[in-house]
C-alpha cells in the first residue's frame, strides 16, 4: 500500500509507537488494549483465614467463606487460602484462557493437590494458563485453590522497601476472573517492545533509525481490530531482527536466575514459600521453552523444598538431570564473605557440597554468591579445597566510591591460589532480557579485548519470582541481531569453560574483595553478632570432646546427627542479611533462638592500688594507671618500660558518632559519620577496685552515654596474662548512633594486621589514595594488630568484627542503632569483651594469635571425665594452628584434623598424637583423600609442611 514518506521527526514517530503499545494511553484502539479478550466472571471465590502458615492438606478441610473482589485480608504475614470455583464458557472453544489474579500478596495456584503457578504482581506473574487451546474433552469446570501469602515480594516495609514491617497492612484481592488471552497480540507487543527499545538505547545510530522506521512501518500495517493483519507487521519485525552481526561481536550467555534472600525483610518460613513459588513457575516455563537454562543456589532452600514440596522436588530433580535446573554455588546458603570463621566457611561447602552431591550426583564447579558484601581473601583456598576454582559475583559494582577495574579476572587469595572469577557487566543478578541490559552488559565490560564472553542473569530476584516467559521471548528475538551482542541460552559450566579457553590475557587481583559500601553490617545486631562467634566456639569443643571421648570410651556414640543439625543451624544464619544484621526484627528472634547455649568462662582470682583519684594495676607483665572515668593514663610493658598509650591521650576512650546514611540504614554507615565524634565522659560511679590478689585485679565504673543509655565495664588484669580485659555491659537504647571504643598508641605503622579466616591481611593506617579512605571500616576477626620494630598492639575480641585503625588510632565498634529494617535493632542489654595487649617484637612471636583463641575459647571444667593428665594431639610450631578435631564424615572410624599456618610464613612441623593410630591420609576440605600427597610419618607423629596460610587437612583412621 501507498503511502507518503514519513517525516524526519524522531519524537513523534518514537511517541507514535510508544503510545501504540502503551497501557496507559489509547487502549481502546492501541495494540496493548487487545491484550485480553473476553472476560467471564468466577462462579464462586470464597476465603480461609489463618493466622499462622498452614498446609494444604489442612487448609481444604477448614470452612471458607464468601468474598469478593475489592475485599482486604490479613494483618502482615498471616495466611489467606481462596477457593475458586469456575467454569469456562463453551463459546470459548480454540481459544487460550487464563484465569487472571492480581493482588498485593504473593500467591500460589493449587490444582489437583499441588502447586502449579505463583502468582505475584510485582513479578510480573499475574495469570494462570488453565489451557491454550480449549478443546471440547477438557474440563471446563474447574475448582482451584489460591495460597495467598499477606506480604509483598519485599515484605511489607512501612513507607518504603526497607522500613520495618507494618503489622497492619492490608491486603486487597484486586481482580480475579476468566478471561481470553490473545497471544498473537502479546506476540506482537514484543516486537514493538524491542523495536522501540533499541530507538531508544542507539540514539543517533544507523540501527536505532532503521529500529525507528520499522516500529513505524509497523504501526501502518497493524490494525488492532484485525489480526489478520498482524502477520505482515510481525514479518517486518523478523526482518529486522534476522539481520545477523559480525563474528567478532559480544557473545551474552543468559540464565535464567531467581536469587531468594532466605530471610531478609521475611522470615525463614516464608522464604520456604517463596522457593515453591518461584521453583514451580520455572518448571512450567521448562516444560514450555525446552532450551530455558536455570541457576540455583543454597542448598538449605533445596532442602525446604524437598522436606515441604517432595513432589516439587521430584520434579526438579528430572530437569537436574536435564540440564536445564542447575544447582550452582556449593554452600549450604550464600553466606556473608567477611563474618563467619574459617571453619564455618569449609563447614558452608562441607554440607552444600555433599547435599548437592548426595541428591543430585555432582558437586558444584561453580562458587555463586552475587549478593554478599565483600569476599574474603581466603576464600579462593577454601573453594578450590572444595573442588571448586569458578566464583561469579557481582556485587562489587556497588562500590561507592571506587570502580572495580575488571571483569573477568584471576582472583588469588592470600595464600596464592588462583580461581577464575567472572562479574557479569550487566551490575546485576536481575535482568529482565531488555535491550539496556544487553548493551549496558557490552558496554560495561572491562576487560574488552581479554573476554569476549559475559553472564547475564535475568529473572526477579531478591523476594524471588524468577524469569518470565516474556523475558525468554525478548532474549529469543535478539538471538543474533546486528549492533546487540548474541545472546545463547547457556549455564555456568558452558560460561566459564569459554572464559577458561581464552583466558591468557586475563588480569590477576591480588587479596580481599573489599565492598565500599555496607560497612556497618559488621556492627549492627550485635547479639547475632556474639551467638555466632560463641555458637562456633561451643561446636568447635563438642566436636573436640566427642573425638577424645569416642576414643577413650567404646561405648560413646560420636552425636553425628545433632552436630549436624546445630552446624546447619549456625550456617543458616550466617546468610548474608542475617549475621550481618540487616534483616527485619523478626529475622533476628528467629536467629537468636538458633543460638542455644553459652560457654562456661573460667576466671582466675597482681595488685591493684587506689592513689589520688587514679588506680595503679600490675601483674608482672603489665602496669596500667586508670582515671575516675576508667579511662587508660597509661599502660606499661614492663619486660621493655616500653608506654602503650600515646603521650597526651587515654585509652579505652569510648566514643559516640551520629550515624544517619544515605538510604540502607542496617547496612551502611558513612565517612562523614567522623565528622560527628563525642567523647563519652559523663560518670555514673567513678573507677574503684573491685578486687586486688594473688590472681586477678580489677576495676569498675559506669558511664551515661545519653539519657537512656549507660556503659559498666570491669577492667581485669590476670596474673601473667599480657592483656588487660574490659569486660563491658551496655545498656543501649539510641537512634542513629554508633558507639565505639578507641585506644591511641605509641606505635607508627603504615599498616595495620587484621584477622580474617585461617590467617590474617594487612591494611592501610594512611587515607592516602581513595582506595584508602574507602576502608575508613573495617572488618576482621578475633584480633587486629598495629606494630613498628620491635614492639606493637594487639587489640582483641570475643564477639566484635568491625575495625578502624587509622594512623596511630586503633578504635572498636561496638554498637549501632539503625531503625530500618528493624525498629530495634541492637536495643536492649549487651556483654562483651575486648582486650589490649602490648607486645614486642611481631605480633606471630608475641603469641596474638594463641592469646586470641584463649580469649574466645574459655576452659571448660569437667570434674571426674579424665581421671589423669592426657594430650591428646600436640603441634611443635607456634605457627601451625590445631583448628578443628572431628569425626569424618563418611567414617565413623575415622577423625577428620584441619590445621593452618596462621604467621604468614614457610614451616615444617610435626603433628604428635597419643591415639591409637593407624592410618593417615592427606585429604581435601570435603574429606576426600588425596592418593597425590604422601603422609610422611616419622617416629615422633606426622610431618607437616605449610606455605603462608596453607590450610591442610588429615584423616586419621584410628583402630
Amino acid at each position: 500500500m501507498y503511502h507518503q514518506p514519513v517525516l524526519k521527526n524522531r519524537r513523534t514517530l518514537l511517541e507514535r509507537a510508544e503510545k501504540f503499545i502503551s497501557d496507559i494511553y489509547f487502549t481502546d484502539c492501541n495494540l496493548r488494549g487487545r491484550l485480553f479478550g473476553d472476560i467471564h466472571p468466577l462462579e464462586s471465590i470464597s476465603v480461609l483465614l489463618s493466622e499462622k502458615r498452614i498446609l494444604y492438606s489442612e487448609a481444604i478441610q477448614l470452612n471458607f467463606q464468601p468474598c469478593k473482589v475489592g475485599d482486604t485480608f490479613g494483618p502482615t504475614w498471616w495466611t489467606c487460602w481462596f477457593k475458586v470455583v469456575l467454569k469456562i464458557p463453551e463459546a470459548w472453544r480454540g481459544k487460550e484462557v487464563h484465569l487472571r489474579w492480581e493482588s498485593d500478596g504473593e500467591g500460589m495456584v493449587w490444582r489437583d493437590q499441588q502447586p502449579v503457578q505463583g502468582l505475584t504482581k510485582e513479578g510480573e506473574k499475574t495469570s494462570y494458563v488453565l489451557t491454550e487451546c480449549l478443546k471440547d474433552s477438557e474440563p471446563h469446570g474447574i475448582t482451584l485453590y489460591v495460597e495467598l501469602a499477606c506480604n509483598g515480594l519485599f515484605g511489607a516495609g512501612k513507607g518504603s522497601m526497607i522500613a520495618a514491617p507494618d503489622p497492619n497492612r492490608k491486603f486487597t484481592l484486586q481482580k480475579a476472573e476468566l478471561v481470553v488471552f490473545n497471544r498473537d497480540v502479546r506476540e506482537l507487543l514484543t516486537d514493538f517492545e524491542m523495536l522501540v527499545d533499541i530507538v531508544k538505547i542507539l540514539e543517533g545510530e544507523q540501527r536505532g533509525f532503521q529500529a525507528l522506521f520499522t516500529a513505524n512501518e509497523m504501526v501502518n500495517l497493524c490494525d488492532p481490530a484485525n489480526p489478520s493483519s498482524f502477520a505482515a507487521a510481525r514479518s517486518l519485525a523478523q526482518k529486522f531482527f534476522a539481520q545477523k552481526n559480525g563474528e567478532s561481536q559480544h557473545v551474552v550467555h543468559a540464565m535464567g536466575h531467581c536469587h531468594i534472600d532466605s530471610a531478609w525483610l521475611w522470615p525463614y518460613e516464608e522464604t520456604i514459600r517463596k522457593c515453591a513459588r518461584s521453583w514451580v513457575t520455572v518448571i512450567k516455563l521448562m516444560e514450555n521453552n525446552p532450551e530455558f537454562v536455570f541457576t540455583c543456589s543454597q542448598a538449605q532452600q533445596f532442602q525446604w523444598v524437598k522436606s515441604w514440596y517432595p513432589n516439587l522436588f521430584s520434579e526438579i530433580k528430572q530437569f537436574v538431570q536435564k540440564g536445564q535446573f542447575i544447582p550452582v554455588g556449593g554452600t549450604w546458603v550464600e553466606m556473608d564473605g567477611n563474618l563467619p570463621s574459617g571453619e564455618s566457611m569449609v563447614r558452608q561447602f562441607l554440607h552444600g557440597q555433599n547435599f548437592f552431591k548426595d541428591e543430585f550426583a555432582h558437586y558444584c564447579k561453580e562458587f555463586w554468591l552475587p549478593d554478599t558484601f565483600g569476599y574474603s581473601a581466603q576464600l579462593p583456598q577454601i573453594m578450590k579445597g572444595c573442588g571448586i576454582s569458578r566464583f561469579l559475583t557481582q556485587k562489587i559494582s556497588w562500590n561507592l566510591v571506587n570502580t572495580f577495574p575488571h571483569n573477568t579476572f584471576f582472583w588469588e587469595g592470600v595464600d596464592g591460589t588462583h580461581v577464575l572469577t567472572h562479574f557479569p557487566p550487566g551490575n546485576s543478578y536481575e535482568m529482565k532480557g531488555k535491550v539496556e541490559d544487553l548493551i549496558n552488559t557490552v558496554k560495561n565490560n572491562k576487560d574488552k579485548g581479554r573476554a569476549n564472553h559475559s553472564g547475564f542473569l535475568f529473572g526477579f530476584g531478591d523476594g524471588g519470582g524468577g524469569p518470565t516467559q516474556l523475558m525468554l521471548d525478548r532474549l529469543q528475538r535478539v538471538r543474533d541481531t546486528d549492533c546487540l551482542p548474541k545472546v545463547q541460552m547457556s549455564s555456568p559450566d558452558v560460561l566459564f569453560s569459554q572464559l577458561e579457553s581464552d583466558s591468557s590475557l586475563l588480569c590477576t587481583w591480588v587479596g580481599e574483595l573489599f565492598l565500599e559500601l555496607h560497612n556497618g553490617t559488621y556492627t549492627t545486631q550485635a547479639k547475632i553478632k556474639l551467638g555466632n562467634r560463641q555458637c562456633e566456639a561451643l561446636l568447635h569443643d563438642v566436636e573436640v570432646a566427642s573425638c577424645l571421648a569416642l576414643c577413650k570410651t567404646d561405648s560413646f556414640k560420636y552425636p553425628a546427627c545433632k552436630l549436624q543439625e546445630l552446624w546447619r543451624l549456625l550456617l543458616l544464619n550466617q546468610f548474608h542479611d542475617v549475621i550481618p544484621g540487616s534483616c527485619i526484627e523478626m529475622v533476628v528472634e528467629d536467629a537468636l533462638k538458633y543460638y542455644d547455649g553459652k560457654p562456661v568462662l573460667l576466671s582466675w582470682v597482681p595488685f591493684v592500688i587506689q592513689v589520688d583519684g587514679t588506680i595503679m594495676m600490675e601483674n608482672g607483665l603489665l602496669k596500667a594507671t586508670i582515671d575516675q572515668t576508667g579511662r587508660l593514663m597509661s599502660l606499661l610493658l614492663l619486660q621493655t618500660n616500653r608506654e602503650t598509650i600515646f603521650e597526651g591521650c587515654l585509652g579505652n576512650q569510648f566514643t559516640l558518632f551520629d550515624d544517619v546514611p544515605l538510604y540502607w540504614d542496617a547496612w551502611d554507615v558513612m565517612d562523614y559519620h567522623l565528622q560527628t565524634r563525642k567523647p563519652v565522659i559523663e560518670v555514673i560511679e567513678p573507677a574503684k577496685v573491685v578486687r586486688s590478689g594473688t590472681h586477678q585485679g580489677s576495676v569498675s565504673f559506669s558511664l551515661r552515654i545519653s539519657g537512656k543509655s549507660t556503659i559498666r565495664q570491669e577492667i581485669v588484669l590476670d596474673a601473667c596474662c599480657p592483656y588487660v580485659k574490659f569486660n563491658t555491659q551496655v545498656d543501649w537504647e539510641e537512634s542513629h548512633k554508633f558507639l565505639k571504643v578507641e585506644f591511641p598508641v605509641q606505635v607508627r605503622s603504615p599498616n595495620a594486621t587484621y584477622e580474617i579466616q585461617f590467617g590474617h591481611l594487612q591494611r592501610p593506617t594512611h587515607r592516602n589514595t581513595s582506595w584508602d579512605w574507602a576502608r575508613f571500616e573495617v572488618w576482621g576477626h578475633k584480633w587486629a594488630d598495629l606494630s613498628e620494630h620491635g614492639f606493637g598492639v594487639a587489640l582483641l575480641n570475643d564477639s566484635k568484627y568491625g575495625y578502624s585503625i587509622h594512623e596511630n588510632i586503633m578504635t572498636l565498634s561496638l554498637l549501632r542503632a539503625p531503625k530500618a529494617p528493624d525498629v530495634n535493632a541492637d536495643m536492649g542489654h549487651h556483654n562483651f569483651t575486648y582486650a589490649l595487649m602490648p607486645h614486642t617484637g611481631p605480633f606471630q612471636d608475641a603469641l596474638v594469635i594463641q592469646y586470641a583463641y584463649n580469649l574466645n575459647f574459655p576452659l571448660h571444667v569437667f570434674h571426674g571425665v579424665i581421671s589423669e593428665p592426657w594430650s591428646a594431639f600436640s603441634v611443635n610450631s607456634p605457627a601451625v594452628i590445631l583448628e578443628t578435631v572431628k569425626q569424618a564424615e563418611s567414617r565413623e572410624n575415622a577423625l577428620l584434623i584441619r590445621l593452618y599456618e596462621s604467621h604468614g610464613s614457610s614451616v615444617t612441623t610435626t603433628l604428635s598424637t597419643s591415639l591409637p593410630l593407624h592410618k593417615a591420609w592427606h585429604c581435601d576440605l570435603l574429606e576426600r583423600p588425596d592418593s597425590i600427597i604422601p603422609v610422611s610419618k616419622t617416629t615422633s607423629g606426622i610431618s607437616l609442611t605449610f606455605k603462608p596460610f596453607q590450610i591442610r587437612s588429615l584423616l586419621l583412621i584410628i583402630k
